[in-house]
């Protein structure tokens, strides 16, 4: 009777759909894919179950965002997503990313057009592994990567992520929309690490608003090599002779107890943020410490135009994040942009339109 129980439960275990397995040790093999639907929509997790990789739901119009988030908390915060040149890689309903064997991760609409894909310099992918530090990488039967997200950042850093020189992050367009914004953090070739907007469509870089000012200056040495973010917690600078320039002075928080992530906002702070592991009830990101100071103060007329674009007026929120207001008279050009431009509405204007046209006015005010 023994043997009998016992192989029941040898043999059922062939029975069990392969994403099980690969919810239990992160590794995904050649041939398995995912499907973008709401319903029965199972992620890659990775062992502990902390990160996700699959479609993430974009508001209610059924078009979703391959990316990776925090799967335990509440808050289904992406820390990285599938991005082309300058737009996020946006599937629609019924869209399905494959992990092959030449080509890695390819995302591909319901009739088949190719939306975006990982790509290989070199060698066979393997298989994929969603790693608890929120890394998802393609190995080959070395088990050595030959492409990995933390390679390929977009607007956040996690702990044992590095940014070599040229490497850099970049924001999105708003907190909703993820294709590329204005702001960047880039390390320099010169090992400076500097915060600058953008002008786009092009990416051409203005005047830094931030540096560390890592550069070669009169010590050998001395100039940035890699902004590290080590398993710590720490974020800093590491300069060729080994020395380390902090991007934060004082409190530091343990990663063995904390979420933590480093995000270029849309808005052009850069901050590093930590939530309990072991929360209860509700609960949301507290900032550890953001740069600039006073984003509103630092963007000159040579650094572009200000966070809250042409005729809207930046001030500080109690977080040092910024907030933007339209002068009297202004409404938004773009009603889903709130630190886009504004322009210029005459009070006639206004007085000539109908009750409904003036109440969507005073939606549309900064």
């Amino acid at each position: 009777m023994a043997f009998t129980v016992r192989l029941l439960l040898f043999s059922s275990l062939f029975l069990l759909p392969v994403s099980v397995f690969a919810q239990t040790n992160g590794s995904i093999a050649v041939g398995d894919f995912l499907t973008a639907t709401t319903a029965n929509s199972s992620p890659w997790l990775s062992p502990s179950g902390d990160f996700a990789f699959g479609f993430s739901p974009l508001g209610s119009n059924d078009l979703f965002l391959l990316s990776i988030w925090y799967a335990k908390i509440p808050d289904r915060t992406i820390v990285w997503h599938a991005n082309g040149d300058n737009e996020a890689a946006v599937a629609p309903k019924g869209s399905t990313v494959n992990l092959t064997a030449n080509s890695g991760l390819v995302l591909r609409s319901p009739q088949g057009e190719e939306l975006w894909k990982s790509g290989t310099s070199v060698g066979v992918i393997a298989n994929g592994v969603m790693n608890d530090t929120g890394n998802f990488v393609l190995q080959d039967r070395n088990s050595e990567s030959l492409w990995e997200t933390f390679n390929n950042p977009t607007d956040t850093m996690l702990p044992g992520q590095t940014l070599e020189r040229s490497g850099k992050l970049s924001s999105r367009q708003s907190e909703t929309n993820y294709s590329k914004g204005r702001f960047q953090l880039l390390l320099q070739e010169d090992g400076n690490l500097v915060l600058s907007t953008i002008n786009l469509p092009t990416n051409f870089a203005n005047e830094p608003y931030y540096a560390t000012d890592t550069t070669s200056g009169t010590v050998a040495g001395s100039e940035g090599k890699e902004l590290v973010f080590n398993v710590s917690g720490y974020l800093y600078v590491l300069r060729e002779n080994g020395g380390k320039y902090n991007l934060a002075v004082g409190e530091v928080v343990s990663a063995r107890d904390n979420y933590i992530r480093a995000t270029l906002n849309f808005d052009g702070i850069f901050a590093q943020y930590y939530l309990p592991k072991n929360f209860t009830g509700n609960v949301s990101w507290t900032i550890l410490w953001s740069e600039p100071d006073n984003i509103c103060q630092r963007i000159t007329e040579s650094s572009g135009v200000g966070v809250c674009g042409y005729n809207s007026i930046c001030t500080l929120k109690g977080d040092k994040r910024p907030t933007c207001r339209c002068p009297t008279g202004f409404s938004l050009l773009d009603p889903n942009d709130h630190i886009g431009d504004a322009n210029r509405i005459s009070y006639k204007a206004v007085k000539k339109m109908s009750l409904v046209a003036q109440k969507i006015y005073m939606m549309l005010r900064c």
